[in-house]
């Protein structure tokens, strides 16, 4: 599976520019669906120096990705291709409902368990919502 994580708020705290505090078990379960066979893809709104660091971080603690803002290394951009990126799956703090715990993330990629999210978040605003 082809898995675009973001930076900020996932794997760290969000302190943009400065790197945050490595959110628990982050680097760890990145490096074990890597060892799995996923494709990691580092998609993040860093660029320049603020890009460098965020690899570097992840390459300290053992997570190398497949690719960065790309869908694949070779890739070039011009002004005709999109920036979006291809992947399986996205891991972002800004996903509806939050970001879950990174155990949950692992259990729902290698076992297919549902992601709960805490104190039932969802559900609850979906119910007022749809009654």
């Amino acid at each position: 599976m082809i898995i675009a994580v973001d930076f900020d708020g996932t794997i760290v705290e969000q302190k943009y520019p400065k790197l945050g505090k490595e959110i628990p078990f982050a680097t760890q379960t990145l490096k074990m669906l890597q060892n799995q066979g996923h494709r990691l893809i580092l998609w993040t709104y860093r660029s320049g120096k603020e890009l460098g660091d965020a690899i570097e971080f992840c390459k300290s603690k053992g997570v190398e990705f497949y690719a960065v803002n790309k869908n694949y290394p070779e890739e070039v951009f011009d002004g005709n291709i999109s920036r979006k990126i291809k992947a399986d799956m996205y891991i972002d703090d800004m996903n509806f409902g939050g970001l879950p715990d990174w155990g949950q993330i692992f259990d729902s990629i290698c076992n297919g368990n549902e992601i709960k999210y805490h104190n039932n978040r969802r559900k609850g605003i979906l119910s007022r919502i749809f009654g």
